[in-house]
Protein backbone atom coordinates (compact mmCIF):
# COMPACT_ATOMS: atom_id res chain seq x y z
CA UNK A 1 0.00 0.00 0.00
CA UNK A 2 2.83 2.76 0.22
CA UNK A 3 3.23 4.68 -2.46
CA UNK A 4 3.90 8.41 -3.84
CA UNK A 5 2.57 10.05 -6.83
CA UNK A 6 2.91 13.78 -7.84
CA UNK A 7 2.17 15.86 -10.57
CA UNK A 8 2.30 19.76 -11.55
CA UNK A 9 0.55 22.43 -13.24
CA UNK A 10 1.69 26.15 -14.65
CA UNK A 11 -1.13 28.16 -14.89
CA UNK A 12 -0.84 31.92 -15.90
CA UNK A 13 -1.17 33.18 -12.48
CA UNK A 14 0.36 30.28 -10.49
CA UNK A 15 1.75 26.63 -9.72
CA UNK A 16 -0.23 24.09 -8.51
CA UNK A 17 1.53 20.54 -7.29
CA UNK A 18 -0.88 17.99 -6.44
CA UNK A 19 1.35 15.26 -4.22
CA UNK A 20 -0.29 11.68 -2.64
CA UNK A 21 1.73 10.00 -0.09
CA UNK A 22 0.29 6.12 1.13
CA UNK A 23 1.48 3.93 3.94
CA UNK A 24 0.24 0.66 5.58
CA UNK A 25 -3.02 0.91 7.09
CA UNK A 26 -5.44 -1.82 8.02
CA UNK A 27 -8.59 0.37 6.08
CA UNK A 28 -8.72 3.40 4.61
CA UNK A 29 -6.90 6.73 6.53
CA UNK A 30 -7.40 9.73 4.05
CA UNK A 31 -5.88 12.93 5.52
CA UNK A 32 -6.70 16.19 2.52
CA UNK A 33 -4.73 19.58 2.42
CA UNK A 34 -6.23 21.64 0.26
CA UNK A 35 -6.00 26.05 -0.19
CA UNK A 36 -9.46 27.23 1.27
CA UNK A 37 -10.34 28.22 -2.12
CA UNK A 38 -10.74 24.58 -2.97
CA UNK A 39 -12.50 23.47 0.03
CA UNK A 40 -16.03 23.16 -1.80
CA UNK A 41 -14.44 20.17 -3.81
CA UNK A 42 -12.97 18.29 -1.05
CA UNK A 43 -16.27 15.75 -0.81
CA UNK A 44 -15.98 14.90 -4.45
CA UNK A 45 -12.56 14.55 -3.86
CA UNK A 46 -12.17 12.32 -0.98
CA UNK A 47 -14.76 10.28 -2.65
CA UNK A 48 -12.52 9.60 -5.75
CA UNK A 49 -9.16 9.33 -3.67
CA UNK A 50 -11.51 6.34 -1.66
CA UNK A 51 -12.37 4.43 -4.81
CA UNK A 52 -8.86 4.96 -6.76
CA UNK A 53 -6.66 4.02 -3.57
CA UNK A 54 -9.02 1.91 -1.59
CA UNK A 55 -6.63 1.29 1.81
CA UNK A 56 -3.92 3.12 3.09
CA UNK A 57 -2.73 5.76 5.34
CA UNK A 58 -3.35 8.31 2.45
CA UNK A 59 -1.86 11.98 2.72
CA UNK A 60 -3.52 14.07 -0.03
CA UNK A 61 -2.10 17.91 -0.85
CA UNK A 62 -2.56 20.74 -3.02
CA UNK A 63 -0.07 23.37 -3.13
CA UNK A 64 -0.52 26.66 -4.85
CA UNK A 65 2.53 28.36 -5.56
CA UNK A 66 1.58 32.22 -6.68
CA UNK A 67 3.80 33.26 -10.06
CA UNK A 68 1.88 36.80 -10.73
CA UNK A 69 3.15 40.23 -10.03
CA UNK A 70 -0.39 40.97 -8.42
CA UNK A 71 -1.60 39.13 -5.45
CA UNK A 72 -5.44 38.74 -4.02
CA UNK A 73 -3.37 40.30 -0.68
CA UNK A 74 -3.96 44.31 -0.45
CA UNK A 75 -3.11 46.75 1.81
CA UNK A 76 -6.53 48.12 3.34
CA UNK A 77 -6.20 51.91 2.79
CA UNK A 78 -8.94 53.41 4.97
CA UNK A 79 -7.73 51.31 7.68
CA UNK A 80 -4.25 52.31 7.47
CA UNK A 81 -5.15 56.30 7.26
CA UNK A 82 -7.10 56.22 10.34
CA UNK A 83 -4.74 54.24 12.39
CA UNK A 84 -1.66 57.05 11.28
CA UNK A 85 -4.30 59.92 12.10
CA UNK A 86 -4.70 58.09 15.43
CA UNK A 87 -1.00 57.78 16.00
CA UNK A 88 -0.41 61.45 14.76
CA UNK A 89 -2.27 62.33 17.86
CA UNK A 90 -0.21 60.49 20.30
CA UNK A 91 3.39 60.52 18.63
CA UNK A 92 2.85 64.72 17.93
CA UNK A 93 6.56 64.76 16.69
CA UNK A 94 6.91 61.92 15.12
CA UNK A 95 7.76 61.36 11.61
CA UNK A 96 5.71 59.99 8.85
CA UNK A 97 7.28 57.39 8.08
CA UNK A 98 7.38 55.83 11.46
CA UNK A 99 4.02 56.43 11.45
CA UNK A 100 3.52 54.17 9.09
CA UNK A 101 5.39 51.34 9.88
CA UNK A 102 3.61 51.80 13.32
CA UNK A 103 0.27 51.59 11.46
CA UNK A 104 0.85 48.57 8.95
CA UNK A 105 2.13 46.50 12.23
CA UNK A 106 -1.78 47.45 13.31
CA UNK A 107 -4.47 44.38 12.79
CA UNK A 108 -7.03 44.68 9.92
CA UNK A 109 -4.13 46.77 7.99
CA UNK A 110 -4.15 43.98 5.00
CA UNK A 111 -6.98 41.96 3.33
CA UNK A 112 -7.50 39.53 1.13
CA UNK A 113 -10.01 39.42 -2.08
CA UNK A 114 -12.08 36.26 -1.91
CA UNK A 115 -11.26 34.49 -5.24
CA UNK A 116 -13.94 32.47 -6.61
CA UNK A 117 -13.45 29.21 -8.30
CA UNK A 118 -12.80 29.16 -12.04
CA UNK A 119 -14.53 26.31 -13.41
CA UNK A 120 -12.02 25.91 -16.22
CA UNK A 121 -9.48 26.21 -13.93
CA UNK A 122 -10.77 23.61 -11.75
CA UNK A 123 -10.94 21.39 -14.63
CA UNK A 124 -7.28 21.68 -15.38
CA UNK A 125 -6.78 20.77 -11.51
CA UNK A 126 -8.78 17.65 -11.73
CA UNK A 127 -6.82 16.94 -14.61
CA UNK A 128 -3.57 16.69 -12.55
CA UNK A 129 -5.28 15.09 -9.45
CA UNK A 130 -5.55 12.39 -11.63
CA UNK A 131 -2.12 12.02 -13.06
CA UNK A 132 -0.91 11.93 -9.43
CA UNK A 133 -3.58 9.29 -8.35
CA UNK A 134 -2.32 7.65 -11.60
CA UNK A 135 1.02 8.06 -10.35
CA UNK A 136 0.40 6.41 -7.13
CA UNK A 137 -1.52 3.35 -8.95
CA UNK A 138 1.46 3.13 -11.16
CA UNK A 139 4.00 3.30 -8.37
CA UNK A 140 2.23 0.43 -6.17
CA UNK A 141 1.84 -2.03 -9.26
CA UNK A 142 5.96 -1.98 -9.46
CA UNK A 143 6.28 -2.57 -6.13
CA UNK A 144 2.98 -5.70 -5.89
CA UNK A 145 5.81 -6.81 -9.22
CA UNK A 146 8.35 -7.35 -6.25
CA UNK A 147 6.29 -8.39 -3.63
CA UNK A 148 5.07 -11.17 -5.95
CA UNK A 149 8.68 -12.16 -6.57
CA UNK A 150 9.37 -12.02 -3.21
CA UNK A 151 6.47 -14.05 -1.81
CA UNK A 152 7.13 -16.55 -4.56
CA UNK A 153 10.74 -17.32 -3.20
CA UNK A 154 9.59 -17.47 0.22
CA UNK A 155 7.09 -19.90 -0.34
CA UNK A 156 9.29 -21.84 -2.72
CA UNK A 157 11.15 -22.05 0.90
CA UNK A 158 8.61 -22.87 3.15
CA UNK A 159 8.22 -25.83 0.35
CA UNK A 160 11.46 -27.17 0.34
CA UNK A 161 12.07 -27.01 4.34
CA UNK A 162 8.72 -28.62 4.70
CA UNK A 163 9.89 -31.73 1.84
CA UNK A 164 13.07 -31.51 3.89
CA UNK A 165 11.35 -32.56 7.07
CA UNK A 166 8.70 -35.04 5.97
CA UNK A 167 12.66 -36.85 4.35
CA UNK A 168 13.66 -37.28 8.12
CA UNK A 169 10.27 -38.90 8.94
CA UNK A 170 11.62 -42.41 9.15
CA UNK A 171 14.71 -42.09 10.72
CA UNK A 172 12.68 -40.14 13.07
CA UNK A 173 10.13 -43.20 13.36
CA UNK A 174 13.17 -45.23 13.57
CA UNK A 175 14.43 -43.41 16.39
CA UNK A 176 11.14 -43.52 18.32
CA UNK A 177 11.05 -46.96 18.04
CA UNK A 178 14.46 -47.89 19.40
CA UNK A 179 14.02 -45.38 22.36
CA UNK A 180 11.02 -47.09 23.55
CA UNK A 181 12.78 -50.48 23.24
CA UNK A 182 15.96 -49.20 25.22
CA UNK A 183 13.60 -47.75 27.61
CA UNK A 184 11.89 -51.38 28.25
CA UNK A 185 15.19 -53.23 27.96
CA UNK A 186 16.32 -50.96 30.68
CA UNK A 187 13.64 -52.21 33.03
CA UNK A 188 14.14 -55.78 32.22
CA UNK A 189 10.74 -57.20 31.66
CA UNK A 190 8.78 -59.31 29.67
CA UNK A 191 6.66 -57.51 26.96
CA UNK A 192 3.77 -58.52 24.78
CA UNK A 193 5.67 -57.86 21.40
CA UNK A 194 1.78 -57.67 20.01
CA UNK A 195 0.55 -55.21 22.87
CA UNK A 196 3.92 -53.48 22.54
CA UNK A 197 3.40 -52.96 18.27
CA UNK A 198 0.27 -51.57 19.17
CA UNK A 199 0.79 -48.67 21.71
CA UNK A 200 3.49 -48.11 19.37
CA UNK A 201 1.27 -47.93 16.49
CA UNK A 202 -0.20 -45.24 18.10
CA UNK A 203 1.82 -43.31 19.93
CA UNK A 204 3.32 -42.72 16.29
CA UNK A 205 0.19 -41.60 14.82
CA UNK A 206 0.08 -39.11 17.60
CA UNK A 207 3.07 -37.34 16.05
CA UNK A 208 2.19 -38.30 12.35
CA UNK A 209 2.64 -35.10 10.54
CA UNK A 210 0.76 -36.49 7.18
CA UNK A 211 -2.03 -34.08 7.50
CA UNK A 212 -0.28 -31.26 8.33
CA UNK A 213 2.17 -31.24 5.21
CA UNK A 214 -1.27 -32.10 3.19
CA UNK A 215 -2.65 -28.79 4.94
CA UNK A 216 0.19 -26.70 4.64
CA UNK A 217 0.73 -27.77 0.90
CA UNK A 218 -2.82 -26.29 0.21
CA UNK A 219 -2.04 -22.96 2.05
CA UNK A 220 1.06 -22.32 0.04
CA UNK A 221 -0.71 -23.28 -3.27
CA UNK A 222 -4.02 -21.10 -2.18
CA UNK A 223 -1.43 -18.22 -1.11
CA UNK A 224 0.25 -18.43 -4.60
CA UNK A 225 -2.97 -19.08 -6.78
CA UNK A 226 -4.39 -15.20 -4.40
CA UNK A 227 -2.04 -12.74 -5.44
CA UNK A 228 -2.27 -13.98 -8.81
CA UNK A 229 -5.81 -12.55 -8.76
CA UNK A 230 -7.02 -9.06 -9.59
CA UNK A 231 -9.26 -7.95 -6.38
CA UNK A 232 -7.65 -6.54 -3.53
CA UNK A 233 -6.62 -9.59 -1.34
CA UNK A 234 -3.88 -8.38 0.88
CA UNK A 235 -6.65 -9.27 4.40
CA UNK A 236 -7.16 -13.10 2.78
CA UNK A 237 -3.33 -13.17 2.22
CA UNK A 238 -3.37 -12.40 5.79
CA UNK A 239 -5.54 -14.84 7.06
CA UNK A 240 -3.67 -17.61 4.65
CA UNK A 241 -0.45 -16.61 6.79
CA UNK A 242 -2.64 -17.68 10.01
CA UNK A 243 -3.33 -20.66 8.79
CA UNK A 244 0.11 -21.68 7.34
CA UNK A 245 1.49 -21.05 11.10
CA UNK A 246 -0.82 -23.11 12.87
CA UNK A 247 0.10 -26.09 10.87
CA UNK A 248 3.51 -24.81 10.85
CA UNK A 249 3.50 -25.15 14.65
CA UNK A 250 1.60 -28.34 14.90
CA UNK A 251 4.49 -29.55 12.72
CA UNK A 252 6.88 -28.65 15.56
CA UNK A 253 5.04 -29.59 18.44
CA UNK A 254 5.05 -33.14 16.77
CA UNK A 255 8.47 -33.48 15.12
CA UNK A 256 10.51 -34.67 18.46
CA UNK A 257 13.48 -34.52 16.19
CA UNK A 258 16.19 -32.29 16.49
CA UNK A 259 17.15 -31.85 12.16
CA UNK A 260 13.02 -31.73 11.47
CA UNK A 261 12.68 -28.83 14.51
CA UNK A 262 15.73 -27.15 13.24
CA UNK A 263 13.63 -26.88 9.39
CA UNK A 264 10.25 -25.79 11.54
CA UNK A 265 12.51 -22.59 13.20
CA UNK A 266 13.43 -21.89 9.14
CA UNK A 267 9.72 -22.42 8.17
CA UNK A 268 8.66 -20.18 10.55
CA UNK A 269 11.78 -17.58 9.96
CA UNK A 270 9.96 -17.45 6.34
CA UNK A 271 6.66 -17.34 7.39
CA UNK A 272 7.51 -14.09 9.13
CA UNK A 273 9.18 -12.48 6.27
CA UNK A 274 5.64 -13.35 4.43
CA UNK A 275 3.66 -11.52 7.10
CA UNK A 276 5.77 -8.49 7.28
CA UNK A 277 5.35 -7.73 3.48
CA UNK A 278 1.76 -8.72 3.23
CA UNK A 279 1.50 -5.53 5.25
CA UNK A 280 2.38 -4.20 1.88
CA UNK A 281 -0.26 -5.81 0.24
CA UNK A 282 -3.45 -3.39 -0.77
Amino acid sequence: MTGFGKATLQLPTKKITVEVKSLNSKGLDLNVRMPSLYREMELGLRTQISATLERGKVDFSIFIESTAEQTSTKVNVPIVKAYISQLREVYANADETELMKMAVRMPDTMKVEREEIDENEWNQIKEVINESLNNILSFRKDEGVSLEKEFQLRISNIRQYMNDALALDPERVQNIKDRLQTAIDELKVNVDENRFEQELIYYLEKLDITEEKVRLTNHLDYFLETIKGTEANGRKLGFITQEMGREINTMGSKSNHAQMQKLVVMMKDELEKIKEQVLNVL
